[in-house]
């Protein structure tokens, strides 16, 4: 991509981006995040430490649980407490934080850590917290896709993650367009597959609440239509669920093929089922067949197309 125009908007823990603002003045590059994610999202990096005047380098904070209540002090120097800093600068972030579609916070830390931050009880750690910059920033958006670095290794997190970045990335241009049902319709259709993918049972009450959306204020169909789609959308799709979206798509060319070619696809499918063949595979022979049979609903589906080749997520899952 040549301008940051084109690319989607993503905050992210600054260490992860080589900036040399650890409490040790060292940093935390990540080369998957800034050379790969790096071609489609335009990092915009913050380090809330710094933020509040910690300095470089500094004294290490940590959680600790005092009379019931979390709070982040330094390690050595426990007068220093920047609880409410951190909660405050969460807070002082959100005009440019409004405009993210997702953030990569640094994992285990104290002010950024998304899950299973140590906090110490009695000087025993247990991994139970969450950062108080990203605990704040998550409640001020709830619907924003948030991950941590550590977690984008895994493939089926990392593929969840990115999808739910360009999904609420298209939510956000189709809502900047004033959208009206029809257009809204449209979105949910695009999408039908993906969220089949995730949860059977969810995607069925979403699609139907968005047959009654001329029931609804608008707006209200909006906010709500938000909170179920994440919601959806973060539980990670399962391979039993993929083979029954292979299996749905598959009825859309019962009449075009013959039968070495749906022969071909039934073994296909199998063997995706069975974990002989990555995702990829049987979603590369749909193209190919649909090429030949097209169809404007597979053609417009985003399950087919869900972000860009390039990034090789289908590849292992």
């Amino acid at each position: 991509m040549s301008s940051n125009l084109c690319k989607i908007p993503v905050g992210i823990s600054s260490c992860l981006l080589g900036e040399q603002v650890r409490f040790d003045g060292g940093h935390k590059n990540n080369s998957y995040i800034v050379q790969t994610l790096g071609q489609y999202f335009d990092f915009r990096p913050f380090c809330p430490e710094v933020s509040i005047g910690l300095g470089i380098p500094r004294e290490p904070i940590r959680l600790v649980e005092q009379s019931g209540k979390i709070r982040c002090i330094g390690t050595k120097d426990t007068t220093l407490d920047v609880t409410a800093k951190l909660t405050e600068c969460a807070d002082e972030q959100r005009s440019w934080q409004h405009s993210l579609c997702g953030y990569i916070l640094k994992k285990d830390s104290p002010s950024c850590g998304m899950e299973r931050v140590k906090v110490y009880r009695n000087d025993q750690p247990q991994k139970s917290g969450v950062g108080l910059y990203a605990q704040q920033m998550m409640r001020n958006f709830p619907h924003l896709p948030v991950e941590e670095e550590g977690r984008l290794g895994d493939p089926v997190l990392r593929e969840n993650f990115i999808q739910r970045v360009f999904i609420f990335q298209r939510w956000k241009q189709l809502l900047s367009q004033e959208a009206g049902v029809s257009a809204i319709t449209e979105f949910h259709a695009r999408h039908k597959l993906i969220l089949m993918s995730h949860d059977q049972n969810h995607y069925r009450r979403l699609g139907q609440m968005v047959s009654t959306i001329s029931q609804w204020e608008i707006n209200e169909f909006c906010r709500r239509y938000l909170t179920s789609l994440m919601s959806i959308l973060k539980i990670p799709a399962t391979r039993k669920n993929h083979v029954n979206v292979l299996q749905h798509i598959q009825g859309y060319l019962k009449r075009d093929l013959d039968k070495e070619d749906k022969k071909e696809l039934n073994e296909t499918i199998e063997q995706y089922r069975k974990g002989l063949l990555p995702l990829i595979v049987p979603i590369t022979l749909f193209r190919h067949h649909f090429r030949k049979c097209p169809n404007e609903y597979i053609e417009n589906s985003y399950y087919m197309n869900p972000h860009p080749a390039e990034l090789m997520l289908l590849n292992p899952l």
